[in-house]
């Protein structure tokens, strides 16, 4: 089974949080700075956390250079 979300990522925020938008849409706060593909690193390791999944498992499919993301997660 897979999923689909799009995630807005707001970088260098005091601390790491999520918030909910939707069925399928979050808004993710990260630490990282979105500098040298820091803050998709620190995406993919807070999901992997967050949703109990190998980073394996999370794809980032659209948006690598923009705060506004898509990614795939394989359960």
């Amino acid at each position: 089974m897979e999923k689909i979300y799009k995630i807005k990522v707001v970088p260098r925020a005091k601390e790491d949080k999520l918030m909910r938008l939707g069925e399928d849409e979050l808004k993710i706060w990260l630490i990282a700075p979105p500098v040298d593909n820091k803050a998709n690193f620190a995406l993919i390791d807070f999901l992997a956390k967050n949703l109990k999944v190998k980073r394996g498992q999370i794809s980032l499919i659209r948006g690598v250079n923009s705060r506004d993301k898509v990614v795939k997660i394989v359960f």
